[in-house]
């Protein structure tokens, strides 16, 4: 089966990068501005926004709605869902504009999940394989295969790869198991 590597950008979306991956799709009403890098075979929803200098990896779903700042770089197969927001900016002031190397930068790893209409505050690291809960405040790093809830968030359980919440044992019913670093630095493949 042949893979699609075109870029398909929807005639009412809007793509001013040129730093686009093969496969990729921007459907309507999604803008990409130009200095923002798009990896391959990602799905940028309608209405999303991703500001220049923001940067996605490869196969990353972002939701309707999703406003991703300049200073936010997500790693390889992340889920952004619906209505999700980064900031950039700890202090914002109209008056007393930011430079963009005055940006906080927020790194979203590997296959981390982010739920409907969480805010992550920038400056910050989520895990890889963490998994941020529909309408959480996240205003510290999570660590890898956290799963983090509530405003602001916390750690109420660990997640295996797959998703499911893991049990004490942290041995999952699909097979994986895993070993504890410690709670800053998460879970490693056991």
């Amino acid at each position: 089966m042949s893979e699609n590597t075109e870029v398909f950008v929807h005639e009412r979306g809007l793509c001013e990068s040129s730093e686009v991956g093969p496969g990729t799709r921007v459907w309507a009403f999604a803008h990409v501005m130009k200095g923002a890098r798009i990896g391959a075979r990602c799905n940028i929803g309608d209405h999303a926004f991703v500001e220049g200098g923001a940067v996605l990896g490869d196969r990353v779903t972002v939701k309707n709605a999703v406003l991703i700042w300049d200073g936010v770089t997500v790693e390889d197969e992340v889920f952004l869902g619906p209505n999700m927001v980064f900031t950039n900016v700890l202090n914002p002031r109209v008056a007393f504009k930011k430079s963009r190397d005055q940006f906080q930068k927020t790194l979203v790893c590997r296959g981390a999940a982010i739920g409907a209409n969480a805010t992550v505050v920038c400056g910050i690291t989520i895990g890889a394989q963490a998994f941020v809960g529909a309408g959480a405040v996240v205003t510290k790093d999570v660590a890898p295969y956290a799963l983090v809830v509530g405003a602001p968030a916390r750690r109420i359980a660990w997640v295996c790869a797959c998703g499911e919440t893991l049990p004490q044992t942290l041995a999952c019913g699909c097979g994986r198991r895993y070993a504890l670093v410690d709670e800053a630095r998460g879970l490693r493949p056991a």
